[in-house]
Order: structure tokens, then sequence, then C-alpha cells
């Protein structure tokens, strides 16, 4: 069995509960959202002087982005495209933000964090299992990943 198999099958055994689930497609993509977010808050002048060309992009959670788009390639190709779509609105969506709220970008996402995990919790407690993060923390990125293989199942997508 694929690595990415086995990954998402452990994943998997603690999300059975349909409203943990639910819960999941709503808190999972904001989690990932809020830490692109967060990441994309702190100053990057230094990157932008370095790779100018690369405009309001060339900051640090671009760069976080690249290993953890590295480590979803290590899983699966498809996945790893499908994830590239999703970081890239991210990136744009932060863009958006601290332009429209010149500064608050990190207060934002702080605030999404926290809301989503608290609700990520819940769900926890409402399925009866321990978040699978606390077991192994790569479990963090698998669960945009379970999703994605979902939305690949259902359009017919090898993952």
């Amino acid at each position: 069995m694929r690595k990415i198999d086995l990954l998402l099958e452990e994943y998997g055994e603690s999300h059975r509960n349909e409203t943990n689930k639910l819960i999941h497609w709503v808190c999972v993509p904001a989690i990932f959202f809020s830490v692109v977010g967060l990441i994309f808050s702190i100053p990057s002048a230094f990157l932008m002087e370095l790779l100018p060309f690369i405009g309001n992009f060339a900051n640090w959670a671009t760069f976080a982005l690249l290993f953890v788009l590295i480590y979803y390639l290590s899983l699966s190709v498809p996945l790893t495209l499908g994830m590239l779509l999703y970081a890239s609105f991210c990136l744009a969506l932060a863009n958006f933000l601290k332009i429209l709220f010149p500064g608050k970008l990190g207060l934002i996402s702080i605030g999404v964090f926290v809301i989503a995990w608290i609700l990520q919790f819940y769900g926890h407690k409402i399925e009866g299992k321990k978040p699978s993060f606390l077991k192994d923390l790569q479990f963090l990125l698998i669960g945009p990943a379970w999703l994605l293989h979902f939305i690949y199942k259902r359009i017919g997508i090898a993952y």
C-alpha cells in the first residue's frame, strides 16, 4: 500500500462521525489559510529585495508553502497539484486581505485560527477520538489532503 493511502486511512480512523467530518470540511481549509495568513504577515522586505520579480508574493508564506508542496509531492503528484491550487488561493486571499485591511492580516488570521481549532476540538469531542496530529505532527498536513482525496474520488481523479 502506498504511503499516502496509509496516511489517509489512519487519518480517517478518527474522522468517521458525520458532524466531525462536516466541521473538518470547514475548519481544515480555514486553519490552512490562517497559517498562510500568519506567515504572510511576517515582514519580508529581505525577500522582496532578493526576489523583486515575484512582487507581493515574495514573502515567507510562499517560501514555507514550497516546502509543504515538496512534502505533498513525496506522497502524490495529483494531490500536490490540488494543494498547489488551494495554496495559491490562500496566498491570493492573504494578499487581498493585507491590501484591504492594512496591518490586520495577522489579527484576522489569529481569529480564524482560534475559532477553527475550537470547532475542531469540539468535533473530536463528538467523535470521541483524539485528533490525529497528537500522535504524529505530519497529520496537520494530511488533513487538507484527506479532504482533497474525497473531491478527487467524487470527480473521478486518481490520487
